[in-house]
């Protein structure tokens, strides 16, 4: 069998084929934003086998810094120790699931591919489909093979709030990801103001999927060419409420062959912040 190379999505009959490959390191990004202990009991019950754990708040984010909002990216340095405890380095392929909508998956994809790994899927379907289709599971915790932490750096970090408002002046395009009755400021379950940045659009992620899956390529790719218009992909800003959900749009765009759009880390979280940045509210 040759060596898999997914670099967006992956279907779950295909890594069953793939599971116990030394190449192939599988990562459980379940999550419950109410409880954040919640996915890592899960996994501890039940996983895909031989997956990791990556927990949002301790393996996905950094500490707490000003603008940075409720999901910091993480330093570089942190980012290579992690990869470094699952036993992952350049050399495997990588693939991540949630039992949710593959949002969080798509956080774990989106730093992969900041720090230049190119073999990082996400599992289309998730756990739910995993299961739905009888595929094998175990409570077993794997011990990953040590590797050297390497050097790491972000080829392409997020955005602050500074370059947001440059990229907006400029004519970029801004999308954020949350819910409409969240953009339009009607309601607001998380954070302390309602609203949205002024000039940005709304795609709910949501609107990437279809029975739970992605939906295929060229139709994404019509959506996003319409949201983008005369503009190239490069000139897109993904943001949500704290950079993780905006992963999502990130993620359907490479994987609709869109390249080149970046992500808004601090999001509305870090946004709201500062309270002098304008707040809008409505379509």
């Amino acid at each position: 069998m040759s060596t898999p190379v997914w670099t967006t999505l992956v279907d779950c009959e295909e890594l069953h084929t793939a599971l116990g490959r030394p190449e192939v390191v599988v990562v459980d990004c379940r999550f419950a934003l109410p409880d954040p202990d919640a996915g890592e009991a899960a996994w501890q019950r039940s996983h895909v086998p031989g997956a990791r754990y990556a927990h949002l708040d301790r393996d996905l984010s950094g500490p707490h810094a000003p603008g940075k909002g409720r999901h910091p990216w993480p330093s570089a340095s942190a980012f290579a120790d992690t990869l470094a405890g699952w036993g992952v380095d350049a050399d495997h392929q990588v693939v991540a699931y949630d039992d949710g909508d593959g949002a969080f998956a798509a956080r774990l994809w989106c730093l992969l591919r900041a720090a230049g790994f190119a073999r990082v899927a996400v599992l289309d379907g998730g756990w739910a489909r995993w299961q739905a289709l009888g595929l094998p599971v175990t409570g077993d915790q794997p011990v990953p093979a040590p590797v050297v932490v390497r050097s790491l750096s972000w080829r392409m970090p997020p955005l602050e709030a500074a370059g947001v408002q440059a990229h907006l002046a400029s004519g970029g395009l801004l999308v954020d990801a949350r819910a409409g009755e969240r953009f339009r400021g009607e309601v607001e379950p998380i954070d302390r103001v309602a609203g949205h940045v002024p000039g940005a659009v709304n795609r709910p992620y949501a609107q990437n999927l279809r029975d739970g899956r992605f939906k295929p390529a060229a139709e994404l790719r019509r959506e996003f060419e319409s949201l983008l218009g005369a503009r190239g992909a490069g000139e897109m800003v993904a943001m949500c409420g704290s950079g993780v959900t905006a992963c999502h749009h990130l993620l359907a765009m490479a994987h609709a062959g869109l390249e080149g759009a970046r992500l808004y880390g601090g999001s509305w979280s870090g946004w709201i912040e500062d309270p002098a940045r304008p707040v809008a509210t409505g379509a």
